[in-house]
């Protein structure tokens, strides 16, 4: 597994350019690195390549300075481009042992859905995460499947590959995500259209901070 795998935990925000305004989005990644963002993904669904270069640059800058993990979504030569941590790759990528043959050095995430088939078999080619979702209703990918919660406890199980839960987080639904096993949580709107991204993502973080004293007492 990537050396970096065991740092995907935590708030792991996704910076969806469709979701947020180019003019906003090095301002509103500053203030949810702030809040204790440990993961942080580029999503651009354009083919701007100038544009996606540029703020793939920038936000891979400010992952440094803040020591947080950053990834590009679906896009493993732009991640390579911007010397990034790792890319996410869905259903419609590449397949995942191909990705870690061409990019070795790439961590790679791999979308599992809600299928621990899916899991197992991408897991097997060598992925060093695991997204289950949708789990609640999302802004973002309104058609995406639904995820039961069981789902994490029985990954979490089956799997040593740190567990991402993602679909309609928020800070007010994230506590039974994480204690039902998720390594980390993966949001969108929960901290990026929050009136506070900073402090939506500080309360996010919180709940890992409960989860692990309760864990340890």
């Amino acid at each position: 597994m990537h050396p970096l795998a065991f740092d995907i935990r935590g708030l792991y925000a996704i910076a969806d350019t469709g979701t947020i305004d180019d003019a906003e989005l090095v301002e509103k990644v500053g203030q949810v690195l702030e809040g204790g963002c440990r993961v942080l993904q580029y999503r651009d669904k354009s083919n701007d390549k100038e544009k996606r270069l540029q703020q793939a640059t920038e936000l891979r800058g400010m992952c440094r300075h803040s020591s947080t993990v950053f990834i590009i979504n679906d896009d493993a030569e732009l991640a390579m481009q911007v010397n990034a941590d790792g890319v996410h790759c869905g259903r419609d990528d590449a397949a995942i042992s191909e990705t870690k043959s061409r990019y070795p050095g790439l961590l790679i995430g791999a979308s599992c859905y809600n299928s621990l088939e899916r899991a197992r078999q991408v897991a097997g080619e060598g992925a060093d995460y695991l997204a289950f979702g949708r789990f609640f209703s999302s802004q973002t990918k309104p058609e995406a499947v639904a995820a039961d919660i069981d789902i994490l406890q029985q990954a979490k199980q089956q799997f040593e590959q740190p567990i991402v839960a993602i679909g309609g987080i928020m800070t007010e639904n994230a506590g039974i995500l994480i204690s039902s096993g998720a390594s980390a949580v993966a949001v969108i709107s929960g901290v990026f259209c929050a009136t506070d991204p900073y402090l939506s993502s500080k309360e996010i973080c919180a709940l890992f901070n409960i989860a692990n004293n309760m864990n340890n007492a």
